[in-house]
């Protein structure tokens, strides 16, 4: 089941999950721009005096991860749920969001870019902590070594909900002023900026190709 919504972050993320919800494509859009914060990141981790005058909300999922600056527009917000009976179900967490991350490089190759999913395990680097597209985990999908596919999961003993963002544009400046990163303004690290890119592609585009490789 392939389902559009529109609204809030806040929203989105208190979306219970359910076996009845398994085999879903949840593309959801934003009406307004938010942070979201990992599970167990502290609200303190952002400016919210400095998010409220931007016009931005702050908000927490139940997934782990860092900091992700959601914007209409600048990135596909794409969540994968399944059920613990579905054949794609992978008991070890480390491997469980392969599938996803598969996926993606079909759907971006679908639009003519090569991508590849990283296999391996957590790399933070520097900034990972706070941002969540400094990082990198099992699953989440790289173009030309740069980062372009977020992804973390939430799951229960029943079912598995996997949180995805693709990125259309990248510019982390503000996300890493909010974060205490950088200066609003100033010079953002070039480690940070060459961490992501952005895909030359619309939000339409790379939803209708990963609905064209969703498994039957």
């Amino acid at each position: 089941m392939v389902e559009r919504a529109r609204g809030d972050a806040a929203t989105f993320h208190r979306r219970e999950v359910s076996v009845a919800s398994a085999r879903s494509l949840w593309l959801l859009h934003v009406s307004r721009p938010a942070v979201v914060l990992g599970s167990t990141q502290p609200i303190g981790a952002v400016d919210e005096s400095m998010a409220a005058a931007h016009g931005i909300e702050v908000v927490r999922r139940r997934s782990g991860g860092s900091a992700v600056l959601v914007e209409p527009g600048r990135l596909v917000w794409a969540d994968l749920v399944i059920g613990r009976d579905d054949p794609l179900w992978e008991n070890d967490i480390g491997r469980s969001p392969w599938w996803v991350g598969e996926l993606w490089v079909a759907a971006l190759r679908n639009v003519g870019i090569e991508a590849v999913m990283h296999r391996g395990p957590m790399r933070r680097g520097e900034y990972g902590d706070r941002i969540c597209f400094a990082g990198l985990g099992p699953g989440e999908v790289l173009v030309k070594g740069r980062k372009v596919v977020g992804l973390s999961q939430r799951r229960t003993r029943e079912v598995a909900r996997f949180q995805t963002a693709a990125l259309v544009q990248w510019d982390p400046s503000l996300l890493a002023a909010l974060c205490a990163i950088s200066p609003l303004g100033g010079e953002t690290d070039p480690l940070l900026m060459a961490a992501a890119t952005g895909i030359d592609r619309t939000v339409a585009e790379l939803e209708d190709a990963l609905v064209a490789v969703l498994p039957d």
